[in-house]
């Protein structure tokens, strides 16, 4: 059954073009590189990279989106050769941007999204690449994690019970606890709890650190518990507190340990001891017998 005109034509227009690519051994376009911060502060400067391989082909145009709205638009044969279009939390810095990197000034919040690349190349062969990835604009907090609920002295069998609490930002930090450089049991943790704290999307998180005290909590009769809050790579704060132990208890183990080992030696000393005994009262033997033989 033959093919309809309109299939017949596209068919063609494809084997015209294969064979144009053949005969002149172009490369195809391809993206190389794609470079956007997964992670920026608020109001700080951007700069999004786009690197792509033209090979043989000439460059059409470059196309930026925020989340599928174009924002940047970079043509080399128009007049302008650059144009921006409005989209919310996306401020192009026109003078820094070109065709392969676009500059935002000031993010703010509503600046995070996904953002993609497209590169397209001129006529026969009008070759389209992209590619995307997404940042997040965060706001940092103003300050270090608080640890409430703690003592400043506990006995072994005693409960630990502590919250820590991150200052706002945006996202909630990420909270981690430690007893004694060591990351707490997965089981001593209670949470975490995120709370928004404002309209501007802000938020807290508290995680509680809840546990029975026992020997191996304390190194040298101190216990450290710290609490870490991280927010990606762009911010890294703690807070510890030093916990005393309750030295009688602390050191009954091991008056214990010193006083078996004790024991153990004077059980060792009169098996050894023996040996000294049984000599003299051999002597003694042949003293009498001796005396005995003189008369």
């Amino acid at each position: 059954m033959p093919f309809p005109v309109n299939h017949r034509t596209l068919l063609s227009r494809l084997v015209a073009l294969s064979a144009f690519m053949l005969h002149s051994g172009i490369v195809a376009l391809r993206m190389t590189a794609l470079q956007i911060p997964q992670h920026v502060e608020l109001n700080e400067t951007v700069r999004m990279q786009c690197n792509f391989n033209l090979d043989k082909e000439l460059l059409y145009s470059v196309k930026w989106y925020k989340d599928g709205h174009e924002f940047y638009r970079y043509v080399p044969r128009d007049v302008p050769m650059v144009q921006t279009f409005r989209v919310p939390g996306v401020n192009v810095n026109i003078h820094n941007s070109t065709e392969r990197s676009v500059v935002l000034n000031n993010v703010n919040l509503t600046s995070s999204g996904r953002y993609r690349c497209e590169v397209s190349a001129e006529a026969p062969a009008f070759q389209t690449v992209s590619d995307h990835a997404d940042m997040t604009v965060v706001v940092l907090p103003d300050e270090g994690p608080r640890i409430t609920g703690g003592r400043s002295r506990y006995q072994v069998g005693e409960v630990v019970r502590m919250n820590c609490t991150s200052a706002p930002s945006k996202p909630a930090a990420l909270l981690t606890w430690f007893i004694n450089g060591d990351p707490a049991d997965a089981q001593y943790l209670k949470g975490p709890h995120i709370t928004a704290v404002d309209e501007k999307g802000l938020e807290t998180a508290v995680l509680g650190l809840e546990f029975r005290v026992a020997n191996k909590h304390f190194k040298r009769g101190d216990m450290k518990l710290k609490c870490l809050a991280t927010i990606a790579t762009v911010y890294q704060q703690s807070n510890e507190e030093s916990v005393e132990g309750d030295e009688r208890i602390l050191k009954a183990p091991v008056m214990e340990s010193r006083e078996t080992r004790a024991q153990s030696h004077t059980r060792n000393d009169l098996i050894n001891g023996s040996q000294p005994t049984t000599i003299f009262n051999w002597m003694i033997v042949v003293l009498i017998t001796g005396l005995i033989l003189m008369r």
